[in-house]
Parts: structure tokens; C-alpha cells; sequence
């Protein structure tokens, strides 16, 4: 067969620059490296996605805490063998948490705040400032004296860098709230998408910031002026265009979205796993992929003093070391305080968290129970899911807190608490659209999900049938009562049944960690106590945590230490 050497020729040079220009506009038909790799396309957005996005920034305040296994509930002394202990294996996630305590001087950043944007002289919002005041009076003892701390702890210059005490957790949860949104509108604003200084000038119980509500509706925040939320960085947003068919189209990423990365996740109480795990801090022990030994305290070593030549003898905690000695003697004081102590006046433990013993204990997110079911979950242990979602209106918007729709919740010590603020999304319980058919979870409330009762729940009835003096609950505990009469008057009930069998109930919390009146055997960071929520002490604070969002580590691993 004769071949056509000319044509040949040609066809090879055709098929080389097809192929040629084809390599050449890959690049630009998104089929490189910029492209999708699922369709090829070209979807990256560079004003909205970084095409290399950074290591989540932390927040103020915070430290890194990379997660990691260790032994939750391991104790090494149980003196009271309340059976609430039980070691189990745990995988906590990384996240961050608050360097120290939250100080008197960060809450009274928030008074100062809510004092400004809802004026407690104003009826309405009155209950909003005064529920999120600490109890003062949680300093009162019948034959002590102690009106100095009363008077003076919260508000004095010299105890603003002390922990704040008197704070409930339901006050330290909506604490946690405010500084979200605080974080996040100073971030917004330093990056050019609020008006400068429009969260201190223009701010109003009306108009103001909430993060969940800048995500879902960006025009609804700060009553949806446009002076303020301003479309694209500086206002840079190129206007609105019509296009052939007459059609505007309106421009695009003109907001921070949650895909931009900007905006930081919530400021929450950590839970009960995390809190423990940042407190042992075993990583400062850590060999390969072994533990060095079990530490007692957050501290090396087996005891509470300084083995170090510098500080030897030195107490590395302020905690009660006997009858009357909450400091030792005067002249040479053997922790440096009698109550609270300024935060960072004892060495960090080796997550650089200050505080985790001593001081003041703290609250934790999970509500009590006996026993931790590791056979269930050992990931991020938590009990204390009540799964909600925003509430969408009848114009198919998200539903937001108005003036006239604040709720307030009375707790069972008479305080009144604003269960939301204006322009905050309104919350709802999940329903069977969320649940149908899930394996996962079935409902909105787990508070006693696996409780040791027939349905895993606080109610259950012996048999299906007869009438409701079957119900039983699970937890025997006192029901108090408080409600307001016709006159506005608010009448308390104390429930003084002698058949009440405990005090644990779904509004009952963890604490963890020794405080300045405990003894050594509550700086051990296993061990737990509970407390009511709605509830204050002049020994239980709290400090914020963050979840860590990408990456399990900052750095590259080493071998050791």
C-alpha cells in the first residue's frame, strides 16, 4: 500500500497543534489546575475563597489545644468513692481555650455594654442588665465578714484581673454569645465590611450586630442600613447590571459569607472532656506515642509545691491547705492569697493555660451524670445536646428577636434572664424533618439520652396502658417553684418534701478544677462536681473555649518532645 508522505505529514502537524492549543487554554477553560476537580469547571472565586486557605486565627484571648487521647475520669485518690469516676479512653479534637479565667474586667466589659444598648431604665429592657449581673452577695458568710469582697470584688481596680465569681452558667453562656459577636463585628469592621466605630456610635437595643443573623440575612443587622453593612469591602461593590434580556443582575459576594473564613466559630463553655484533657495536659509527658506516667495535678510531679531551683517550695496553686490556712503565714505566704488570685501569678501548665487548679474552679458545658457512657461515644464526649434551628417567617425569612418579642426565663432562685436579645435569630426545637429515617439522633433534647431508664428519658411509665400515676421520674429532686401573681408579685415555693432521694436533675452542671477553698484533693483535674445551673458561688468561674475548624495540628509532627 502506498502512503502519501505530504499528507501524512500534515495530519501528524495538525494533530500536534490541536493538541498544542489544547494544552495551552486549559488554564483558561477551568480544566487545570484551577479548575474544579470534580467537573473541571472554573469555580473557584478569588473575592470570596482564598485558593489557599490559612490556619484558623485565634480568636483573643485564646490558646491552641491540639487534641489528642488520654484517660477521662482517672483519679489518683477517691476518697469519697462516689462512683462518678470511672476512667475511660477519650479522643477530644483540637480546639482553643481562654489563656485564663474570664476577669472581673472582661465581664464588666459586657455590663458596660448591655448598660448602653438596653438601659435598664427603660422597663423593658431593665431585666436584660439586671439578669446578667454576677451575685454579689455569694460572699456573705453567717459568722463571717465579708462585705468588703461584696461591695468591692466585682467593680474595684484592684480586682480586675481576678476571675469573676457569682456568675451562674447560664449567665457565663450568654457571656460566651455576646463575645462571638463582639469578636466577629471587630473583625467585619477591621476588615472593611462595617462602618468604623458603628459598634460603639451607632449601636442601639434596635440595630445592632448578631454573627448567626449577618450570615443568614446580612441586611437585617443594624436595622439593614446600608451606611453601616456596607456591600463589598469598603463599599467597593460594583452596582447592580441588566443584562441582554432586560433582566438586572444584581452583584455577587457583596457580604462575608461563611465560606470566606473570616468570621470566627462561636466562644462557648468547653465541655466537660476538653476542659479535663486541656487541664492534665499530658503532652508535656509525652515519649513517641506513650504517656510518661500518670500526672495528679496539671503540673508534673506528685505534689503541689515547686521542685524548681528558682521557685522550689513555692506553692504552684492557691487552694485551702487546712483548717483556717488559706494562705499560710503572714510575711512568707505560702501561695500568695487568701480568696482569688490575680490570673497568671502561678506557672501555666504545658498547653500555656494558666489557672486550670487553684483559683477558682470552673463552669463546663455537660449537664451531671454518675457515669460518662464511653461504650456509646468516646469522640468529643459531651451530654447536653439540644439540637434547635432558626425559625423561618411566613416570608420565608429568617424570624428574628424584636422589642416585643424578648422572653425571659424566671429560674427557680426568683432571678429573671433574658432567654434571647433583639436581633438574634429566633430558635426552635428540630422536628421529624430533621429526624425522619436518621440513625444518628432522633430528637431535639439528649439531656438523658442512654440514662439508664427503659426510653432514655426523664419520664417513663411502667406499663403502656393505666393512667399517669405510673410516669416516674428518673431523678427524685426537689421542685421548687416560682411565679408571678396577678399583681406582678413574685411568690416562691420551696419544695419541702422529705422524699426527695438526690439533687441531680437535667438543670444540674459540671464544675471541675479546685478553688481557693478547697482542699489539694480538688486540683486534681479528673475529679467532677455538679452545681444548679441557675445557681452562683463565690468559687465557681469559667472561661470560654473555641472549636478548632480544619487541621488537627499547627505544626509538623516530631518525635518528641
Amino acid at each position: 500500500m502506498k502512503v502519501n508522505t505530504r499528507k501524512f505529514f500534515q495530519l501528524v502537524l495538525s494533530l500536534v497543534i490541536i493538541l498544542g492549543v489544547t494544552s495551552c487554554n486549559k488554564k483558561a477553560s477551568g480544566l487545570g489546575k484551577s479548575g474544579s476537580r470534580a467537573t473541571g469547571w472554573n469555580v473557584l472565586n478569588k473575592k470570596s475563597v482564598s485558593k489557599k486557605m490559612s490556619e484558623q486565627p485565634e480568636g483573643p484571648g485564646l490558646v491552641f489545644v491540639e487534641g489528642g487521647t488520654f484517660t477521662m475520669g482517672k483519679v489518683q485518690d477517691d476518697v469519697m468513692h462516689d462512683w462518678n469516676n470511672t476512667p475511660t479512653q477519650q479522643h477530644v479534637q483540637s480546639f482553643y481555650m481562654d489563656e485564663t479565667e474570664v476577669t472581673n474586667s472582661m465581664y464588666l466589659e459586657y455590663l458596660n455594654w448591655l448598660k448602653n444598648v438596653f438601659p435598664p431604665t427603660e422597663e423593658n429592657y431593665k431585666n436584660i442588665y439586671e439578669g446578667a449581673l454576677p451575685d454579689t452577695l455569694v460572699w456573705r458568710n453567717r459568722l463571717g465578714y465579708s462585705e468588703n469582697m461584696t461591695n468591692n470584688y466585682l467593680r474595684h481596680p484592684s480586682y480586675s484581673q481576678y476571675p469573676v465569681v457569682g456568675v451562674n452558667w447560664i449567665q457565663a453562656n450568654e457571656f460566651s454569645k455576646w463575645r462571638t459577636d463582639r469578636v466577629n463585628e471587630a473583625l467585619l469592621e477591621k476588615n472593611g465590611f462595617l462602618r468604623k466605630d458603628a459598634k460603639t456610635l451607632d449601636v442601639t437595643a434596635e440595630n445592632s450586630f448578631n454573627t448567626e443573623t449577618y450570615l443568614n440575612s446580612p441586611s437585617s443587622v443594624y436595622g439593614g442600613d446600608e451606611n453601616i453593612v456596607l456591600k463589598g469591602r469598603k463599599g467597593s461593590a460594583k452596582a447592580a447590571k441588566t443584562g441582554k434580556n432586560g433582566k438586572v443582575i444584581p452583584p455577587k459576594d457583596i457580604y462575608i459569607k461563611r465560606s470566606s473564613g473570616l468570621l470566627l466559630p462561636e466562644y462557648r463553655l468547653p465541655t466537660e472532656s476538653e476542659w479535663e484533657y486541656a487541664a492534665a495536659a499530658d503532652v508535656g509527658q509525652r515519649e513517641y506515642n506513650v504517656y510518661k506516667g500518670q500526672k495528679k495535678y496539671p503540673w508534673s510531679g506528685q505534689y503541689t509545691r515547686s521542685g524548681k531551683r528558682k521557685t522550689m517550695g513555692d506553692q504552684l496553686a492557691n487552694f485551702k491547705q487546712g483548717n483556717g490556712d488559706y494562705g499560710g503565714i503572714a510575711g512568707w505566704s505560702d501561695d500568695g492569697a487568701d480568696i482569688t488570685n490575680q490570673v497568671k501569678k502561678y506557672p501555666a501548665n504545658d498547653f500555656g493555660l494558666y489557672d486550670m487548679a487553684g483559683n477558682v474552679a470552673e463552669w463546663v458545658a455537660d449537664v451531671y451524670r454518675p457515669i460518662v457512657d464511653n461504650e456509646y461515644n468516646d469522640l468529643n464526649y459531651f451530654r447536653g445536646n439540644q439540637y434547635t434551628k432558626n425559625k423561618i417567617g411566613k416570608d420565608g425569612k429568617v424570624e428574628l428577636v424584636t422589642q416585643s418579642t424578648i422572653k425571659y426565663d424566671t429560674l427557680s432562685n426568683g432571678k429573671i434572664i433574658a432567654r434571647s436579645l433583639p436581633g438574634q435569630i429566633v430558635q426552635v426545637p428540630i422536628d421529624e424533618n430533621e429526624t425522619y429515617l436518621r440513625q444518628n439522633f432522633d430528637r431535639s433534647n439528649n439531656l438523658n439520652y442512654r440514662d439508664g431508664d427503659r426510653q432514655s428519658s426523664k419520664e417513663y411509665k411502667f406499663s403502656t396502658t393505666g393512667s399517669n400515676k405510673d410516669a416516674k421520674n428518673m431523678y427524685n429532686s426537689p421542685k421548687n417553684n416560682v411565679t408571678v401573681d396577678s399583681l406582678g408579685r413574685m411568690v416562691r415555693k420551696f419544695d419541702n418534701s422529705n422524699k426527695r432521694t438526690t439533687l441531680v436533675n437535667d438543670n444540674v452542671r459540671v464544675y471541675k478544677g479546685g478553688s481557693w477553698r478547697d482542699r489539694a484533693y480538688w486540683l486534681d483535674p479528673a475529679q467532677r462536681r455538679y452545681f444548679p445551673e441557675d445557681m452562683a458561688t463565690d468559687y465557681i468561674g469559667f472561661r470560654c473555649a473555641m472549636s478548632r475548624v480544619g487541621s488537627k495540628s499547627q505544626n509538623k509532627k516530631r518525635p518528641r518532645n
